[in-house]
């Protein structure tokens, strides 16, 4: 049995989970999420606590019992507190201008600001005079595909640490040519 698809999934009050075949979908105070069950997995809601059984025991189907179990709670945890990742920038003229409430615009020493649309269900904002971004949403999946694409204009590099990087990253660095 999979040691993380075992474990129940608990269904703190204020949330409401919908179970429609194969369709999850949890309610809370900050959204609502939908999700399908992979072939295989199902689900059953009693006594506050949700569970996942799987019909078949093959890798794959152990796979996405840990899988769908992890995922559930997740939506669960989004919907109640929501999830955010923190961003930094570091270089000379480099810094996140926020344009309207869906475009990121980002100077990252080229002659044009990158835009960069925000998705829904995302929130961002600037602070520190355009050298932090926080990206906040209740998707966890999304909050991090989102950090990830915008550290992906211009990541930290190892030698002078210009670029963008999440707050408490370390980047390792590097020595430079020496001239002898």
């Amino acid at each position: 049995m999979s040691r993380i698809g075992k474990e129940p999934v608990k269904v703190e009050s204020g949330v409401t989970v919908t179970l429609d075949g194969p369709a999850v979908t949890v309610k809370g105070p900050k959204g609502e999420l939908t999700w399908t069950l992979p072939a295989g997995i199902t689900a059953e809601q009693k006594d506050g606590l949700l569970r996942f059984a799987r019909s078949a025991d093959d890798r794959q189907s152990r796979a996405n019992h840990g899988l769908a179990r992890a995922l559930v709670a997740n939506m669960v945890e989004g919907v109640v507190k929501g999830y955010a990742k923190a961003l930094d920038i570091e270089g000379v003229g480099f810094k996140f201008d926020l344009q309207g409430k869906d475009t990121l615009l980002l100077s990252i020493g080229y002659a044009n600001p990158k835009p960069y649309k925000i998705p829904a269900g995302i929130t961002v904002k600037v602070e520190n005079q355009g050298l932090h971004l926080d990206v906040s949403g209740i998707d966890k999946q999304l909050v991090g595909r989102v950090a990830a694409d915008i550290r992906s204009f211009k990541p930290a590099e190892p030698y002078k640490g210009k670029g963008i990087r999440y707050t408490g990253e370390k980047i390792r660095r590097k020595e430079g040519k020496t001239v002898a």
